[in-house]
């Protein structure tokens, strides 16, 4: 099932395209009953990370799921914490962990995270190895996504077997047609909240290591695509953005993946174009499905029912963490 396309629609009928099924949940929607525990880890470089987790309850080890947030969120974002809060409830442990710069706290080395930095994913998997996990998966979202599929990639069939499968939602899986798409004036109010976050990162930390990030080009700073070609590539060994992109754009590291992966994007994304996605290179995947559905923006994926605590998203996420070769459906 390399490749599912589901044409019933997801969402209600008063969010009636992927901007308003992108932008409500984000806005509005609230997850209560939550309770991290917070750790900070030690990186290899001598940086931290900040991890989160949230546990079922009961005695011993439950098998544990690890989440990787979007460009600029964090453990606490509403598609983080629904996800936890039903994967809990269903007998699963999470650790859900904060990009470097993104867990309140500016990290202590010249880098920052970008879409193909999977050496901090692999990090927080060797971490959860250390407790004692046995039994982990893996839930990435957009940028999140797009680490988590490069870092299957990258292990190939060498991957630790205690990594069990993975789900991934909105995955930029061609960095530069999405850079470029943001760039869209429909999709430019997206792309200014991701620079009024990222701007001033820039600023505090050009204050630490001014010999590392020169200021003097912050203000040409107009695109997502400035920002990577100016900040993100040079500062983690890229040349330019182009190249940047190239070398982390996940749909390079589909094809060595060795364990069941969901890949699930709205065609309606409207930070995602559809046709950006490598659908020739999963038709005949044997452990990658893409799933395609109709509706449901980015990271949106409001059910049609008022009455659902849960998203859609997340109920297909713990059926396909609890049996891989689940057929996906519409409630």
């Amino acid at each position: 099932m390399p490749l599912t396309r589901l044409k019933s629609r997801i969402s209600p009928y008063w969010l009636p395209n992927g901007h308003f099924q992108s932008i409500y949940p984000a806005l509005f929607r609230r997850i209560d009953g939550i309770k991290y525990f917070r750790e900070k880890i030690v990186t290899p470089d001598e940086d931290f990370l900040n991890i989160d987790w949230s546990y079922a309850g009961g005695d011993g080890l439950k098998p544990l799921v690890i989440l990787s947030h979007g460009l600029e969120g964090n453990s606490t974002r509403q598609y983080i914490t629904g996800m936890v809060k039903l994967l809990n409830q269903h007998g699963f442990d999470c650790l859900a962990w904060n990009f470097r710069s993104c867990g309140g706290e500016m990290n202590q080395t010249a880098r920052f995270y970008h879409s193909g930095a999977t050496e901090d994913l692999d990090a927080v998997v060797k971490y959860a190895f250390e407790k004692g996990y046995s039994d982990v998966r893996l839930v990435g979202f957009s940028l999140g996504g797009n680490l988590t599929l490069k870092y299957l990639g990258e292990s190939g069939v060498a991957i630790d077997r205690r990594i069990k499968s993975s789900i991934v939602f909105s995955v930029p899986m061609d960095l530069k047609a999405c850079s470029l798409a943001i760039i869209e004036p429909r999709n430019q109010i997206y792309m200014h909240r991701f620079l009024n976050s990222l701007k001033p990162k820039v600023v505090e930390k050009a204050g630490l290591y001014p010999q590392r990030i020169d200021l003097k080009d912050h203000a040409m700073v107009k695109t997502l695509y400035d920002f990577d070609h100016i900040y993100t590539a040079p500062l983690h060994g890229y040349n330019g953005a182009d190249h940047y992109y190239a070398e982390c754009s996940s749909m390079h590291f589909i094809e060595p993946i060795a364990i069941p992966t969901m890949i699930v994007n709205a065609e309606n994304d409207p930070i995602v174009p559809f046709e950006s996605l490598p659908i020739d290179a999963l038709r005949s995947h044997s452990h990658v499905t893409l799933l395609a559905t109709k509706d449901g923006g980015h990271c949106g994926f409001r059910p049609a029912r008022l009455t659902d605590e849960f998203y859609w998203s997340e109920k297909q996420a713990l059926h396909f963490l609890t049996t891989p070769d689940y057929f996906p459906t519409i409630p």
